[in-house]
């Protein structure tokens, strides 16, 4: 096999270059609010106090604080299928959520 020019191994080198400014470009903007600064985080910290108490991560606390959820009380307004699909809520949080709401002998909303 013929050895390669060397302006087509700089062609290439430059295109590699290109690729991959483009990816590091695509993946800083899928970053997300948080890690992008553009929240608030002092704002969340007077309200979800309650949330922090029972040990919920931070992004499950976020979303609950976000859809007006701010104690297990408020959880009666809301179905655990529409708390699932809140951006943030993991499987982890499900399990504590349903497991205070036993403990203080409340229910979901059908």
């Amino acid at each position: 096999m013929a050895k390669q020019s060397a302006a087509r191994t700089k062609m290439l080198a430059s295109q590699a270059k290109k690729a991959a400014a483009l990816r590091r470009a695509e993946k800083a903007k899928n970053t997300c609010a948080v890690t992008a600064g553009e929240v608030d985080l002092d704002s969340y910290a007077e309200l979800d106090g309650n949330w922090r108490d029972i040990g919920l991560a931070a992004p499950a606390r976020r979303a609950l604080v976000d859809d007006g959820l701010f104690s297990l009380s408020d959880l009666r307004k809301t179905s655990l299928a529409a708390l699932k699909e809140l951006h943030g809520m993991g499987p982890n949080a499900i399990r504590i959520l349903v497991a205070e709401m036993k403990k203080a002998d409340l229910t979901f909303r059908k």
